[in-house]
């Protein structure tokens, strides 16, 4: 199938949506671990502390370290990064906080899966999985 192929229902052309990519913690060297690290206690003396603070601030969000940021995450064990949209820069996306999303709600698995640069069959599953640990029938480490 070419990058570009014909929507099998709509008949319009729908580009190939790209994958996100993580850097891994491990080809980071550790001057540029302790850079980052610099970096963040920089940046967490001006970001916001709390939900009220940066409900009306500034959109796209610079805050790609937020944990409800959308560009990025960030693992702190590993220190591997994700970008989530590796193919745009942070102020090219539509939405990029989390918490402004879902204070709208209301919105259908294809958009959400836009949103997060996933599929709306992996935000599907992503969704089943919430429900079953919310009621109850999974434990937090996938076991019954």
């Amino acid at each position: 199938m070419s990058e570009n192929s014909n929507h099998p229902v709509h008949g319009t052309m729908a580009p190939k949506k790209q994958r996100s990519k993580t850097i891994s913690g491990r080809t980071l060297t550790q001057r540029e671990v302790q850079e980052g690290k610099d970096l963040q206690d920089w940046m967490d003396v001006r970001r916001p502390r709390t939900r009220g603070q940066c409900r009306d601030g500034i959109r796209p969000c610079p805050f790609v370290g937020c944990k409800y940021h959308l560009y990025l995450d960030v693992n702190p064990d590993t220190h591997s990064i994700k970008k989530n949209f590796p193919h745009k820069e942070v102020w090219e996306l539509e939405e990029t906080c989390a918490l402004d999303v879902a204070e709208r709600g209301g919105l259908t698995l294809e958009e959400v899966g836009e949103l997060l640069n996933l599929t709306r069959e992996r935000i599907r599953q992503m969704e089943s999985l919430g429900v079953d640990r919310l009621s109850g029938n999974i434990q937090r480490d996938g076991t019954d």
